[in-house]
């Protein structure tokens, strides 16, 4: 389990600096970094969401499309984890 959650974030880091290489910025993305504070605007959390879709293969149910989730890589992790569980245990 360890390998999946270590996989899931740098997946997700790799498309949040990614998001920021396009803005033209450079952060330390850390797995608590808020990342309104490295310097994502509300577009570039549109645009993070629709990569961990395309990334990870699944749509985001409405209900977890919220700040808490989107808040850092960890809450990020936490949410694709719980909609990649009942796949993964299967």
């Amino acid at each position: 389990m360890q390998a999946f959650d270590t996989d899931v974030r740098n997946r997700i880091i790799k498309l949040v600096k990614g998001i920021l290489e396009q803005n033209s910025l450079t952060a330390d993305v850390t797995p608590q970094a808020k990342l309104v504070d490295i310097g994502l605007t509300s577009m570039d959390m549109v645009n993070l969401m629709l990569g961990v879709e395309a990334e990870f293969d699944f749509t985001i149910p409405q209900s977890e499309i919220t700040p808490e989730n989107f808040q850092s890589v960890e809450t990020l992790e936490r949410m694709i984890a719980a909609q990649l569980q009942p796949a993964t245990a299967a």
